[in-house]
């Protein structure tokens, strides 16, 4: 395993809890920890791969919390579950062939389009359902996923507004499904970066250990603060995603 000074490892570490209370409650964590990851000098195809590592670490603690207390049913989300594996497997394998410049130009757009739902819509989640959820599986759920797997910042955004959109789930319940299949595509792509032998285990461990931490207080904090914490978090994320993308587009 690679070795790195307690002086790199202690800052992950703490960047890593934060970012995971952060993503546990509305997605975003990567806008935090990619770049400490990129500023230890490995390459941006290696910090991309143990992000997902650390990522995971994270999406996992906080699903089994919302499970636990009962907010998420695993067997009736078994088939998302199936869906969003194989969207985010085919978007990983993909990534590695095209050019994902195009992406890049459009999501700051879609982000700040969520940002703006949120924040002006006053009645976020007391829409009636629209679709069934086997349908949200075979749509958003291989969407979103593949998107995960193909590029990656704002899935748990983008999971949180079609839960809210298409299922008329209250912004707490779209959270905690958001982080099962969060942490679905999350393992799906993380896997096949392992094959690629790109993850830095020494790194990813550590943040891991932070992201068990952290997404605990925030899976917490959606269950005790609900609403009034998860929007102002959400718009708050996205605006930020959005800029430090159009930002990278500009200086790239």
């Amino acid at each position: 395993m690679e070795s790195f000074s307690p002086e790199v490892l202690i800052p992950l570490f703490f960047i890593a809890g934060f970012a995971g209370c952060i993503d546990a409650m509305a997605g975003g964590g990567g806008l935090i920890t990619v770049p400490a990851l990129l500023a230890t000098g490995i390459s941006p195809t290696q910090a991309l791969a143990t992000n997902k590592l650390q990522s995971t670490g994270g999406s996992l603690t906080a699903s089994l919390y919302f499970v636990r207390r009962g907010v998420v049913n695993l067997k009736e989300m078994g088939f998302a579950i199936l869906c969003t594996f194989v969207g985010s497997a085919l978007g990983t394998v993909l990534v590695q062939q095209v050019d994902a410049s195009l992406l890049s130009a459009l999501i700051p757009i879609l982000l700040i389009g969520i940002a703006v739902y949120f924040l002006f819509s006053k009645n976020v989640g007391e829409s009636e359902q629209k679709i069934t959820l086997h349908t949200f599986a075979l749509t958003a759920g291989i969407a979103i996923g593949f998107y995960d797997g193909f590029f990656g910042p704002g899935t748990g955004s983008f999971f949180a507004i079609a839960f809210v959109t298409l299922m008329g789930f209250a912004l707490p319940k779209a959270t905690a499904h958001t982080k099962i299949l969060n942490c679905t595509s999350n393992v799906a792509s993380l896997l096949f970066f392992i094959f690629g032998g790109q993850v830095v285990w020494t790194l990813g461990f550590v943040m891991m250990a932070g992201q068990f931490i952290g997404a605990r207080l925030g899976a917490s904090l959606v269950m005790t603060r609900g609403q009034q914490l998860i929007r102002p978090t959400i718009v708050v994320v996205s605006v930020l995603m959005s800029a430090r993308l159009i930002w990278q587009s500009l200086v790239g």
